[in-house]
């Protein structure tokens, strides 16, 4: 239980005091902050509480957004790394982006597409090396650690043109091991035929390892297809033998997007969390 680390967003209602306070009432020694929430409570304050509660920052979410190229991502990103610096986070998770022009969750314009829309696939993937031959050398002399996330391919057109842990563990290699690692999260890698494979190769690469179930039927939203362990067709326990005999030591964070999650009481959400953990994640499930 001591590695157990409540992922913000799980309880969006929570501010970051409030999601500070719940971690230390349901005895979480880490938290997952937003870059969202940590801006309103202020990065400054945020970290003073989070120290004095004793708690670790398991992850800042989020960095990224890569594709779409050009000065103000990579302004954004450094100050992405500024944050997680001054927070004390075991790493900045990236989201690397889609095909440029894509608009997360938005539906493209008419005709051709949206504005700066482009097919070029891996030519997308190319801008995401290139930016992270930038960003990577500046993360590291602030001891932050990047983390890249492969998102499930049917995020690749809108958040995320890296789909496999084998195509994360590919752009991490030209960098120190401290200095850019990879997320192993369930929802988005457990279909893959590859993946113990994968998450052994990635080894002492992996940043962070998040949990939650992958629901079926997916809502409409394919978002918020994010459900409790147990809730949906995910076998836990391999995947978390596979991540720990590899070599990780870190939290694993619970990271669920679910309105109906998020409507529910948060202290309810976290006691079912802690339960499912040790049943289903850790225990025989």
């Amino acid at each position: 239980m001591n590695r157990l680390s409540l992922n913000q967003r799980t309880t969006k209602r929570w501010t970051v005091a409030e999601a500070v306070d719940g971690c230390v009432r349901h005895g979480l020694e880490a938290i997952g902050l937003w870059r969202e929430e940590v801006a309103e409570q202020g990065p400054a304050e945020s970290a003073k509480l989070v120290r004095a509660a004793g708690l670790r920052v398991s992850s800042l979410c989020r960095g990224g957004f890569l594709t779409s190229g050009g000065v103000a991502a990579l302004d954004d990103n450094r100050r992405a790394v500024d944050e997680a610096a001054e927070l004390g986070a075991a790493c900045l998770v990236m989201v690397v982006g889609g095909l440029p022009g894509v608009a997360p969750g938005e539906p493209l314009g008419a005709g051709s597409g949206s504005p700066g829309f482009s097919r070029d696939l891996a030519g997308a993937r190319e801008r995401v090396a290139e930016a992270l031959a930038v960003l990577a050398p500046y993360a590291g002399e602030r001891g932050v650690r990047l983390a890249l996330e492969p998102l499930h391919p049917m995020y690749c057109a809108d958040r995320a043109v890296i789909s496999t842990l084998a195509q994360a563990v590919d752009l991490c290699l030209p960098y120190p091991v401290e200095q850019v690692g990879v997320v192993v999260d369930t929802f988005h890698v457990w279909w893959d035929p590859e993946l113990s494979q994968q998450i052994a190769r990635a080894g002492a690469r992996i940043a962070s390892y998040q949990v939650c179930d992958y629901l079926h039927p997916l809502p409409a939203d394919v978002l918020l297809g994010r459900g409790m362990m147990g809730d949906g067709v995910i076998g836990f326990r391999p995947i978390t033998r596979a991540v720990l005999e590899a070599g990780y030591r870190g939290d694993i964070e619970v990271e669920i997007f679910n309105a109906d999650v998020w409507a529910a009481d948060p202290d309810e959400v976290v006691a079912t969390m802690k339960r499912r953990y040790t049943e289903v994640v850790i225990g025989a499930g």
